[in-house]
């Protein structure tokens, strides 16, 4: 049958094509379902809302991310490739419409839409990548991932400026890209296998305590990644700062992020995850601390550093996720990716009355407990061992 097929290697020059041009639609799909934060206090603003609302709004554009594990299980019964199709494209066309939103009630409407988009898109996408790297995953995932990495970067800080220049009406003009990707993704994008209706079902017993560890290490990392591209910002104009350089502070974690992204998987490829989660994890949390000590230049630099130590850990949670449900690939990358980022969404909306009454700055202390939490659960984490 299809799916006992063994993950051969396609040819050098076309994997490496197909991976680059996968790489580029996470990029896109990313950016468009992420730039929310470079804008967002021009929408508070805009819309008479308090502080206390911003991680709500948030929330409501990443907690429809919770529905990847079930996306997950439906890309591997039916196989194919339609729903990385429908991700980027419904992702891209959800950012459009927040050009003409007029309303709360509108903007959480939107942003639901991009998250259910967003899902769409990761599962499959993870699991093709995965097939087009018979060797090397590691590496091949963080390359992979580097794309999104990029895009979360990079998008806030283009939605901000578009937003100075041409005001919130112009940001459909961020979706253009991605619409003319879209028909390309016929050349990228593997045809994955259905899975076998016959095939053994997942054995929930066996799977249940380490995955419970996996999602509960994936969502402390999101919680802190989210406080930082949630809150910062606000931090940022609160102070008086403009509305692009608090958008900066995303770009830097992101963009930076795309090293430790990189350098984890390699080093996976190699030594294994364990030793590199719990290393990542340390860093981050100390570094988390000294954000919120410090001033001046001192904060792009530190926000730098603690990119690279949280994204180096993204690239290897997928795998060990993958390597625990080997026949059902899209929806371990569901679990680590999809619902630990919703969980963590979750977790900012109910720091948003702390940012209230403590002050913007106070969610991130919370994440920096979460993370030092994070460091024993990846003590414990199955280890994915170079092949």
């Amino acid at each position: 049958m299809a799916s006992a097929l063994p993950e051969t290697r396609p040819r050098t020059a076309s994997a490496g094509v197909r991976l680059s041009g996968l790489s580029w639609a996470h990029f896109l799909n990313d950016g468009a379902a992420n730039y929310l934060p470079g804008i967002l206090p021009a929408l508070l603003i805009q819309m008479n809302l308090s502080v206390a609302l911003a991680g709500t709004i948030m929330a409501a554009l990443l907690v429809g991310q919770g529905l990847q594990p079930f996306f997950g299980l439906l890309a591997d019964r039916i196989g194919g490739r339609v729903m990385v199709f429908a991700g980027l494209l419904g992702s891209s066309l959800g950012g459009a419409l927040i050009s003409v939103v007029d309303g709360p009630v509108f903007l959480i409407g939107v942003l639901v839409l991009i998250g259910i988009s967003n899902s769409l898109f990761h599962p499959q996408a993870l699991a093709a990548v995965r097939r087009l790297s018979a060797a090397r995953q590691g590496t091949a995932m963080s390359y992979f991932l580097v794309g999104g990495e990029i895009g979360r970067g990079v998008w806030p800080l283009l939605a901000s400026w578009v937003v100075v220049s041409w005001g919130l009406g112009a940001l459909w003009i961020l979706a253009l890209p991605a619409i003319i990707t879209v028909p390309w993704l016929l050349r990228w994008a593997p045809s994955l296998p259905a899975r076998a209706v016959g095939q053994a079902p997942i054995e929930w017993r066996r799977h249940a305590g380490p995955l419970s560890l996996l999602v509960g290490f994936c969502a402390l990392r999101a919680l802190m990644i989210f406080c930082v591209i949630t809150f910062v910002p606000v931090i940022w104009a609160q102070a008086g700062g403009s509305l692009t350089a608090g958008a900066s502070f995303i770009t830097v974690l992101m963009v930076v992020g795309i090293v430790g992204n990189l350098a984890g998987g390699r080093l996976s490829d190699h030594y294994g995850t364990r030793p590199i989660l719990v290393g990542a994890m340390v860093a981050s949390c100390l570094l988390m601390l000294a954000f919120l000590q410090l001033s001046g230049v001192w904060l792009w630099l530190v926000l730098a550093l603690l990119g690279i130590a949280l994204f180096a850990t993204l690239p290897l949670t997928i795998v060990v996720a993958q390597d625990m449900l080997p026949e059902n690939r899209s929806f371990g990358s569901g679990l680590a990716l999809g619902l630990a980022n919703a969980l963590g969404a979750v977790g900012v909306m109910a720091l948003g009355p702390v940012a209230q009454v403590w002050g913007a700055s106070a969610p991130l202390w919370v994440a920096a407990g979460g993370g030092a939490v994070a460091v024993v659960l990846a003590l414990v984490l199955p280890n994915h061992r170079p092949q």
